[in-house]
């Protein structure tokens, strides 16, 4: 990419930009040198390192690379088995502590605990490769740091030797000190300048007044600027600063020896260490991407290329985003040269500025500043012919520079470049500039090449509604207000507004007619034509504002309807699920209760017997009433006796005794106090007659529970009243002159099965009956399993089998009972 657009199109601030949200040196340096790439592969990729390095910043925050610095010169000497000195080991524990906390940061997005990346479920991205790749060698950092307390610094316990030196200093520097403390305070005293203890050329002296330098015997190491006084080291303390001399010597060959040893350990790792650094700064340079992706609100665009750009909402980097007006602009689908019109001031320049710098932009890998999924071509070269030109050393004219821009373009642009110009045509004679404009993008469009221009010229804007593959464009401009709302309006070209705009300053009108005298008729209708275009577009954009606003507050509605429907709909389930729980409880027991009745009577029982079970009935059922509301089968709470005459009952006729909820048959005629019997399955019951329900029809079968019809109450003056039928008891000595020893499932789906076989194996059962016949065929198998399955369940079963050859085999299974 040629470095003049980069500037023109002002890249360098972005880059600038981006620098400054790196934490390293080395990472500033990568991102200062970055430039867009013509390679689709390698766009994509760094879209994608950017994209993931935002989402570890939203999930895991920022990290730091800071501890990054330069080494490279550290380990070429390393490599060669050089030593380094003490800043520099401490650089590289740095580096590889850096390394051990960035390793640390990328392994945060790993973890399970984390929401998943996009595409990955695992938290694996574009990124992971590197983050593994990293080695912190932390026994290596440590043994630095524990070496080296600073610059300046080694400590103590980096060697025994250097304990064992650093004493026998200290004990030497006691006993110097101890020595001049005596001289200076005592020997010596009267003779002394000051009574101080000071250092000269490494030795410890006393300051003595030069007429008094004979009287003090050692060797003299310096004197004052005035001479009056003189740095004398006493004989007494020569030997011992003479052994402390050799001591520090000692440690300073020691030292080195520290510094060789850890250098060593170093020189061991340089490979890695060298690509730790490599690796530290390059996701220093992707997570600076990512940041600036953040501060922008940018998204990752979609690229292509063929040519085809579509920024929706787009915003210029460098202006204030609260400020900022969105674009919308698109080049290359239906049509591959754009011409924006519109007044000065308006945006024309600054929406061919956001389109090129979003392009170079997505090129090197940023995210761009617009809505998701804004498309964008890869560009071999972008050229640009913006701005003032104007040369005076090189006596060229503003029209004079451009021309030069635009032939350099014309003959370096291929289909595979983006162009923009700015004023195409301007600085010229308007006639002239116009044709030669017009010529100029026609040789563009033929050509192929993705074009935008802006211009004023009225000529281009005919140009672009003759042509096909042109397309105009403007910026909106309030003429009410004077002012732009640097909207652009793709396919609508562009007015003047100058007539407009000098009417509001307060131009007489009698001028503005004049000048209106003396454009050309074409022209005039011209500006007619576009006025009239302005006029409906806005009007439809008003209409597709209301209608917008109509669909929104559509949508919300059908959202609460929605929503109070899956409410509802959940209530529902949830009182249908608890009224099912409710009648299968109360059926269970009411079938316990019956079976249990009927076997106690058929083994020893008596009518005293069944009418102390009765009781114990109608108290369970009371019970259940009072506890639960009124069950399924028993009278509801509001259900009215009835007022029933006694010429109404009939021997044999189907009744419901209410308050117990049991169906049978009358029994009896009502006496003088209105009683009589019902003949209840087994159970011959007494009732009242206003107790009673007349039915017209039911069914007194099985052993259970009876839901039976829909029955009739013959009340006072005829009135029926609609119920369902209570529990009855089967008798089981009527079914058992009945009773078949053969079913018949032939026909049956498994569903409609089931039941009938549980009930008449019920039957068959209570009328004591050795063993029956369960006709189910051979068929697919189905129908014979899930008799089998059932079978299974059954406790009075005893046994069961295929019934043998010649008794209908395979296709009859044969029934045992208990």
């Amino acid at each position: 990419m040629n470095d003049k657009v980069l500037n023109t199109l002002e890249y360098n601030k972005i880059i600038n930009m981006l620098a400054d949200k790196a934490t390293s040196e080395p990472g500033k340096k990568k991102c200062l040198e970055l430039k867009p790439s013509a390679d689709l592969s390698e766009v994509t990729k760094l879209q994608q390192e950017t994209f993931d390095a935002v989402g570890r910043l939203l999930r895991n925050g920022s990290v730091n690379f800071g501890n990054n610095k330069d080494i490279g010169a550290s380990l070429l000497r390393l490599d060669k088995g050089s030593s380094v000195n003490a800043v520099e080991l401490l650089n590289i524990a740095g580096l590889l502590e850096n390394t051990a906390r960035v390793k640390s940061y990328g392994r945060r997005a790993e973890t399970k605990s984390e929401v998943p990346i996009e595409g990955d479920p695992e938290g694996i991205d574009s990124l992971t490769d590197m983050f593994t790749a990293l080695e912190p060698y932390t026994q290596v950092s440590t043994e630095i740091r524990r070496c080296i307390l600073s610059e300046d610094e080694i400590a103590d316990d980096a060697s025994g030797e250097l304990r064992n030196i650093r004493r026998l200093k200290r004990v030497t520097g006691d006993k110097i000190h101890t020595r001049l403390n005596s001289m200076v305070n005592n020997t010596y005293k009267s003779y002394l300048q000051d009574s101080v203890v000071t250092m000269r050329e490494g030795r410890y002296c006393i300051p003595v007044k030069a007429e008094y330098k004979g009287n003090v015997p050692g060797m003299i190491h310096d004197r004052s600027a005035t001479s009056s006084t003189f740095f004398i080291e006493p004989t007494e303390i020569v030997n011992l600063n003479n052994e402390l001399r050799e001591l520090d010597i000692k440690e300073a060959k020691e030292i080195e020896v520290i510094l060789a040893t850890l250098s060593a350990q170093c020189g061991e790792h340089t490979e890695e260490i060298r690509l730790n650094q490599v690796l530290l700064t390059e996701l220093d340079h992707i997570f600076a991407r990512g940041q600036l992706a953040l501060d922008m609100k940018a998204t990752r665009p979609d690229f292509n290329r063929e040519g085809i750009i579509n920024l929706k909402k787009a915003r210029h980097p460098l202006l204030d985003k609260k400020k900022c007006v969105p674009i919308d602009i698109r080049l290359g689908d239906n049509f591959d040269l754009l011409i924006i019109t519109g007044p000065n001031t308006g945006g024309k320049t600054v929406a061919l500025k956001t389109l090129g710098l979003l392009t170079l932009m997505g090129q090197s890998g940023l995210m761009i500043p617009a809505n998701d999924h804004s498309r964008l071509s890869v560009f071999d070269e972008v050229f640009a012919d913006i701005g003032d030109e104007q040369s005076i050393e090189q006596s060229l004219s503003t029209f004079s520079s451009h021309m030069k821009t635009i032939v350099d373009i014309l003959d370096k642009a291929d289909k595979h470049s983006l162009c923009l110009f700015d004023e195409l045509g301007a600085g010229t004679d308007p006639v002239e500039g116009a044709a030669l404009a017009t010529a100029i993008l026609e040789r563009l469009h033929e050509s192929g090449i993705r074009t935008a221009a802006t211009t004023h010229y009225s000529e281009l804007k005919v140009y672009a509604l003759r042509k096909e593959g042109v397309c105009n464009a403007s910026c909106e401009f309030n003429v009410e207000t004077l002012s732009p709302t640097y909207r652009l309006l793709i396919g609508v070209p562009g007015k003047s507004n100058a007539f407009a705009i000098a009417g509001k300053l307060g131009l007489k009108d009698d001028i503005i007619e004049s000048a209106r005298d003396k454009i050309g008729e074409a022209d005039e209708s011209l500006e007619d034509v576009l006025a009239e275009l302005e006029k409906a577009r806005r009007m439809l954009e008003e209409e597709q504002l209301a209608i917008d606003e109509l669909k929104k507050e559509a949508d919300s509605l059908k959202s609460d309807y929605e929503a109070k429907k899956a409410k509802i709909d959940k209530q529902r389930e949830k009182i249908l699920e608890e009224a099912r729980d409710e009648a299968l409880e109360v059926l269970t027991k009411a079938k316990e209760d019956a079976d249990e009745a009927i076997r106690n009577f058929q083994k020893h029982g008596t009518i005293q017997d069944m009418e102390k079970m009765r009781a114990g009935l109608r108290d369970s059922i009371n019970k259940i009433r009072s506890e639960k509301g009124g069950g399924i089968g028993a009278a509801s709470k509001e259900e009215k006796r009835t007022e029933n005459k006694a010429s109404d009952f009939k021997l044999g006729e189907s009744v419901r005794i209410i308050s117990m909820g049991l169906t049978g048959t009358v029994n009896s005629l009502p006496d003088s106090k209105g009683n009589l019997f019902v003949q209840c399955g087994i159970m011959r019951m007494q009732a009242h007659m206003n107790d009673i329900e007349f039915l017209e029809s039911v069914d007194i079968t099985g052993p259970g529970l009876n839901t039976g019809g829909k029955s009739k109450s013959r009340g006072a003056g005829g009135k029926s009243s609609g119920g369902s039928s209570g529990y009855g008891i089967s008798t089981g000595l009527n079914k058992a002159s009945s009773i078949s020893m053969e079913l018949n499932l032939i026909g049956c789906t498994t569903d409609e099965a089931i039941p009938k076989l549980e009930k008449y194996l019920d039957d068959a059962y209570l009328s004591h009956l050795e063993s029956v016949r369960i006709v189910h065929g051979k068929g697919t198998g189905a129908l014979r399993n899930a008799v089998w399955n059932q079978l299974k369940r059954i406790k009075y079963v005893k046994s069961y089998k295929l019934a043998e050859y010649g008794e209908g085999d395979a296709g009859v299974t044969i029934v045992v009972f208990k």
